[in-house]
């Protein structure tokens, strides 16, 4: 029982620290961060689900496609409070205009948009909403459950594989998971895609790619992940799987 009741608290830690859902207050002892990652599919599994929900809205009242993608674009950035958005513009500024790591760990700590940063945002949410408007008249159940967990399983992937580059911040609280949290996270991330419309692999190639990509110049330039790093990995590896679940369907295959 005791058991049950600290599983539940670390879920309610892993929607405190992904969402703005209310999840009241946690009674001590309050469970560690490096504690939650596991419950990151669960999370990711609502927030597909409320997508899918504003799209079936959307398209059962008739509105436009491209309105859709927007209003529901809108309504996820409500419920995550924009956190992954605000990690890709940082991560986008400092990787990309740093001279060295601590300049780059800095600029990444800033919270001023810079160019590289304003760039990113624009070409990622083009891309979602061009993937959203294709998708939002028939909305893909399980595809969107897959992805919103999967892309946030890249996040525990990344906390396991990187040391914090911090020694201080969210990466360095968090901490590195075990290995037995990314096997039940990926149990979690495995059951819609036994559901799918479409085969599994149109999912996992872009999530695994962008998170090999984004594990790649993290530890180059930075030499470990901070927790924009995590959140521009989901942003960047749900898009991509919006993307291609888009270019499949429209493939005809």
């Amino acid at each position: 029982m005791i058991h049950l009741a600290s599983r539940f608290d670390q879920l309610r830690l892993a929607f405190m620290l992904l969402t703005r859902l209310p999840m009241g207050r946690l009674s001590d002892p309050v469970p560690p961060l490096q504690a939650v990652g596991w419950a990151y599919p669960v999370v990711g599994l609502l927030c597909g689900f409320v997508l899918w929900g504003f799209w079936f809205a959307c398209a059962a009242l008739g509105l436009p496609s491209v309105m859709s993608a927007i209003l529901s674009l809108m309504g996820i950035a409500l419920l995550t409070g924009a956190l992954h958005f605000d990690a890709l513009a940082d991560c986008a500024d400092g990787l990309g205009g740093g001279r060295d790591r601590d300049h780059r760990l800095d600029i990444m700590r800033d919270s001023r948009l810079g160019s590289y940063g304003a760039l990113a945002l624009v070409l990622i949410v083009a891309l979602w909403l061009a993937a959203g408007s294709a998708l939002a008249s028939q909305p893909p159940f399980w595809a969107l459950l897959a992805i919103g967990a999967g892309s946030r399983f890249a996040m525990l992937v990344l906390q396991i594989v990187l040391p914090a580059a911090r020694k201080d911040g969210l990466g360095h609280m968090a901490g590195r998971p075990g290995a037995l949290q990314a096997v039940f996270g990926g149990l979690i991330c495995a059951f819609p895609l036994i559901f799918l419309a479409v085969p599994f692999w149109v999912i996992l190639i872009p999530i695994l790619g962008v998170t090999g990509l984004v594990y790649w110049r993290a530890k180059v330039l930075l030499g470990g992940q901070t927790g924009d790093i995590l959140g521009a990995a989901q942003i960047l590896s749900e898009t991509a799987a919006l993307c291609a679940v888009w270019g499949f369907v429209h493939s005809g295959v």
